[in-house]
């Protein structure tokens, strides 16, 4: 495993991200940029061979020549075993997310969320995340949570912090086969019941349609597919409902936002988190 990564201002940081992230096939297994101090951005790429590091930095040089990307072999390392000896809990209003290790010890009063970290996105440390809890926490405080979508499950944290929170239910999807199995075990460990996580693409599937509409739908993903889903989340969503949307670096919501505009999807408020965007939204009533 190789990891590229530069630092620079924010735009050349960002074209760099996009490039990678939009590159068909990408030689990066996953990408990554956030904030990494003042008016300074950092990207980060991992691929898995040699050639591949190589041509990560070519995408980069390319859309971004202002970049120096260095190129360093990361040791294959146990991530579940590490993150227990030390991965930190993570707050986000009322939300405590953690692994087994700092579970027993959260603040009293808080809604806790056990989810080690392992092979599904979403241990609640990124930005994303952050941000998609605290827009749950702002529809708790209105109104009842109620039938919950989130595409994009991952590891499920959302959707188990969802029910834990009083949803009365959680249907899971993610395009990752590997989230799957990952998902479902994590909501028998915190012990919720109602949720179910499936392997599909898109939102277009007879089981999400026959549990629609409804009242709360996560899709923490990516720009280019939240704009192709505006139109089927637009349809599962119950009136009065909300639509809570990430994976997008700043630049990248207004884009988002206006294509759910266009399918009657009211804008409410945009939470900033680590460089990040969540925006939070809401079907007519």
């Amino acid at each position: 495993m190789y990891q590229i990564s530069a630092r620079g201002a924010r735009a050349p940081v960002e074209a760099a991200w996009d490039a990678l992230a939009w590159a068909d096939p990408s030689p990066a297994g996953a990408v990554d940029c956030k904030e990494d101090g003042r008016g300074v951005w950092r990207l980060d790429a991992f691929a898995e061979t040699q050639d591949d590091a190589d041509a990560c930095v070519a995408i980069i040089a390319e859309t971004s020549p202002e970049l120096n990307a260095r190129v360093e072999e990361v040791i294959e390392r146990d991530w579940v075993t590490m993150s227990l000896e030390g991965l930190p809990p993570v707050s986000a209003g009322p939300f405590f997310v953690a692994g087994s290790h700092a579970i027993a010890r959260h603040a009293p009063g808080k809604i806790a969320v056990l989810i080690e970290a392992g092979p599904a996105f979403g241990t609640g440390h990124h930005g994303t995340t952050l941000g998609c809890l605290l827009a749950l926490d702002g529809v708790r405080r209105r109104r009842a949570i109620g039938k919950v979508l989130d595409l994009g499950t991952g590891s499920g944290v959302l959707a188990i912090a969802a029910l834990k929170a009083g949803a009365s239910m959680a249907l899971g999807t993610d395009i990752d086969f590997d989230s799957v199995p990952v998902a479902n075990e994590n909501a028998k460990k915190n012990n919720v019941t109602g949720f179910t996580a499936m392997h599909v693409t898109g939102a277009n599937h007879p089981r999400i349609r026959a549990a629609a509409p409804y009242d709360t739908v996560f899709a923490n993903i990516l720009m280019k597919p939240l704009i192709g889903l505006a139109p089927e989340i637009a349809r599962l969503t119950a009136p009065g409902g909300t639509v809570i949307l990430s994976g997008l670096l700043h630049h990248q919501a207004g884009q988002v936002r206006q294509a759910f505009e266009g399918h009657g999807i009211l804008f409410e408020r945009r939470i900033r988190k680590d460089g990040w965007s969540t925006l939070v939204m809401r079907q007519r009533d």
